[in-house]
């Protein structure tokens, strides 16, 4: 993939912040790497940060990954984060003018789609602004940085020789994302025209917690809650972890503070919501069960 030039909020969660019933148990039942030919799927996520060397050591630590650098620019490379011989996301550093422009730590989404130029042209048409235009990255893959008509940003990508599937549904992955926004209903007409997703009200919260379906599969939602005035609409990518609270004591540990301290959700598990050293926010899911 390739490093990005975007802003992402610095998100604050208020101190009542829930998450209501989804089912990841529908979402865990497959093979543990993402099949690249289905678009529509979260297919890479990737962490901006300053300090990429400390950024590895954390998540390394806490999600047992290894890392593999490759060589960018002079004084610049991309880290690929292994688990069990898979790739499981990757690392850059923000460059000067990132920071210099008010770009924080962060984590991005991309979504695999057929044809980055056509996806792109059809979301600016649905109200979305181009971050940046559809553009080759050598010859592995297309992409483009959208952000959806409520202002959370996402990322494209068509790939081509990069045939690499994304780790998922194992213990160190991501597992689920979740899209925070203050407008539910224009997240649904958007999302559903660009990528085709289907969108189903959990009956167990009023108003709902909206599960996003990507074909068979449960890959995230839209939280009922509607973040606070000062926090623009943004997505957050969760983690598998095994024992939520044992990760979260051993994030802390390692430098890591709570923004949500592990909590269950009713019949389906328990999560928690934290900033790693550099800034970057990410969940972590421990299904029910597990």
């Amino acid at each position: 993939m390739f490093p990005l030039t975007r802003t992402v909020p610095q998100v604050k969660f208020p101190a009542k912040f829930k998450i209501p019933e989804r089912h990841p148990d529908i979402y865990f039942r497959s093979m543990p790497t993402i099949d690249l030919q289905k678009a529509g799927s979260f297919c890479w996520i990737e962490l901006a940060t300053t300090d990429q060397n400390a950024a590895k050591q954390f998540y390394g630590s806490l999600f047992g990954w290894s890392a593999v650098d490759m060589p960018m620019a002079p004084g610049e490379f991309y880290s690929m984060f292994k688990l069990a011989g898979h790739d499981a996301g990757a690392a850059y550093t923000l460059r000067a003018e990132q920071r210099a422009g008010g770009v924080p730590p962060h984590w991005t989404l991309y979504i695999l789609v057929k044809n980055t130029d056509e996806t792109a042209q059809l979301a600016a048409k649905s109200g979305a602004t181009i971050l940046m235009p559809p553009m080759d990255v050598m010859e592995q893959g297309r992409m483009a940085v959208l952000k959806d008509p409520a202002g959370a940003s996402i990322c494209i990508w068509q790939p081509k020789q990069h045939s690499s599937a994304l780790l998922v549904r194992e213990p160190g992955s991501i597992c689920w994302a979740d899209l925070n926004t203050p407008d539910p209903q224009g997240a649904q007409r958007f999302y559903t025209t660009v990528f085709g997703w289907e969108f189903i009200a959990s009956p167990h919260t009023n108003p709902p917690y909206l599960q996003i379906k990507n074909g068979d599969d449960y890959i995230g939602g839209i939280p009922p809650c509607v973040p606070p005035a000062n926090v623009p609409a943004h997505w957050m990518a969760y983690f598998l972890v095994t024992d939520c609270d044992a990760s979260s004591a051993k994030a802390i540990e390692l430098g890591g503070s709570f923004c949500l301290e592990p909590m269950n959700i009713e019949h389906v598990g328990r999560m928690s919501i934290l900033k790693d050293p550099q800034g970057a926010f990410f969940a972590l899911f421990q299904p029910q069960g597990k």
